[in-house]
């Protein structure tokens, strides 16, 4: 969502470089940063907030000796951004037996989604909540969360053919409390705009039951109206946070910037993906990070202890020592990759890989046409051959050319990249050495970005970057 305000902020700092920040030269900078903010889309009072602040931080600055000036204005727009985004996270409040956590939106801002996506966040930290249905105006609204409820396991509260909002917000917590579920999600009605009655429902859902959580969700691809809706549901609400929903969307990302700052209220959530595991807590110092291009380390790595399955890594590791690793264990990795994120959204993260965003598109398109030409390859073979690739002969490589309808080239350079990859593994032995070996290792690898759908990553990235990023992940390890 950010590309294009990151790549403007990233051009207008690299151009203090190696420069003293004179009143001139800071006149510029500021000049071009506020074009970019309102490129963006976003909220003028917020733009004239932060470039005031800029300019008075810029401007007191001791210049520190053998430091480079743009670093400094990195680090004043850095603490600027944070500031903006909220200053610090702030997690749900989960106090209360049961917890309740109020959904709020207007139609078509990812409301009922994002409350499916946040049962399944609130499972992974071990607790037991309850979806209830108290949208009963929209069609078909109760049956979509139904739905969502069957997809992730996790129990739907509904009254059949019941108009009370307030008597099924009643009948949840006695069911709940009786079942032992600890945390309530409701689903609220939305609507096209804002209207009287809407918030005269919502108002009573409030006074009476008092919810933990009152929770606006709003699709960052709104742009400015998504601060005069967060700002009407404050005023009438008190909300306690936001949630920003598609901000993996190719929108300007101004909203992001704006709402927070406009209401005083946190973004505690975030939604990356379409897919029911994708929404996260929200942390405005790293969010910030990666707006100035300095990647996300710490995210990366709680994303792979998230996706990656601690014992069937030791499986792993044990095929590997043995020489035993199979292309249906290659498959399964592929699989949890996959599970990781988009490349895109990996090479987001990791620090010092400055790649623009076409190239990172480019690199992200070509690697997830290799990641599928790799799946029909050993889909395509026989589970015997799956599972021991000495098996490939010539005649069964000939087969598989015919079968995908790839090249016989092709099949081959992927066995010959696999069986290289085998030995590297093998020797290596202990997978915690990993990361250490293949920063030093330089050019004698056979090229693993290939193998796996980044062919051309290492040399767009550069060696020097993939040694710091591979030394900080060895630091957060």
């Amino acid at each position: 969502m950010f590309d294009s305000l990151s790549e403007k902020l990233q051009g207008i700092i690299s151009k203090t470089r190696n420069q003293e920040l004179t009143q001139d030269n800071m006149q510029d900078a500021l000049r071009e940063i506020r074009r970019a903010l309102l490129e963006a889309d976003v909220n003028l009072r917020v733009v004239k907030a932060f470039i005031s602040s800029i300019k008075d931080k810029a401007e007191g600055e001791n210049v520190l000796k053998g430091v480079d000036p743009s670093q400094q204005l990195v680090k004043i727009v850095h603490d600027e951004l944070v500031e903006l985004l909220g200053k610090e996270a702030k997690p749900l409040d989960l106090t209360g037996q049961p917890n309740i956590i109020m959904m709020l939106g207007l139609q078509g801002s990812g409301k009922t989604t994002s409350s499916a996506k946040l049962a399944v966040k609130l499972k992974k930290e071990k607790r037991n909540p309850l979806l209830v249905a108290c949208d009963v105006y929209r069609p078909a609204a109760i049956s979509q969360l139904q739905t969502l409820g069957n997809d992730i396991g996790t129990e739907v509260f509904t009254i059949p053919d019941c108009k009370d909002v307030q008597q099924i917000v009643r009948s949840a917590i006695e069911y709940a409390k009786e079942k032992g579920f600890n945390t309530l999600i409701l689903d609220t009605a939305g609507r096209l705009q804002i209207d009287t009655d809407m918030m005269a429902e919502l108002l009573l859902i409030d006074r009476i039951f008092h919810p933990n959580e009152k929770l606006l969700v709003i699709d960052a691809m709104t742009g400015q109206e998504a601060v005069n809706v967060a700002e009407n549901f404050d005023a009438q609400l008190g909300l306690t946070g936001l949630v920003l929903t598609k901000l993996d969307g190719d929108s300007r990302g101004g909203s992001a910037l704006s709402v927070a700052y406009c209401t005083g209220k946190p973004i505690k959530l975030t939604g990356t993906g379409e897919k029911l595991n994708a929404l996260e807590d929200f942390y405005p110092e790293r969010m910030a990070t990666r707006i100035l291009g300095m990647g996300d380390i710490v995210s990366f790595v709680e994303r792979a202890q998230e996706v990656f399955d601690e014992q069937q890594a030791l499986e792993l590791q044990e095929k590997m020592q043995k020489s035993e690793f199979s292309f249906e264990d290659f498959l399964k990795l592929q699989k949890q990759m996959k599970m990781f994120g988009s490349i895109d959204q990996i090479l987001g993260m990791i620090p010092g890989i400055n790649i623009g965003r076409d190239d990172r598109q480019k690199i992200s398109h070509e690697g997830e046409k290799q990641f599928k030409k790799i799946e029909v390859i050993i889909q395509s073979m026989t589970p015997e051959e799956r599972r021991n690739p000495n098996l490939m002969n010539t005649s069964r490589r000939k087969r598989l050319a015919k079968g995908t309808g790839l090249g016989q080239q092709e099949i081959n350079q992927f066995i010959s990249q696999f069986e290289q990859m085998r030995l590297m593994m093998k020797s290596m032995g202990d997978m915690k050495g990993l990361m250490g070996k293949m920063s030093s290792a330089g050019s004698n690898f056979p090229d693993l970005g290939r193998l796996g759908g980044l062919g051309g990553v290492k040399n767009k990235m550069g060696k020097h970057a993939v040694n710091k990023a591979m030394a900080m992940m060895r630091r957060f390890k």
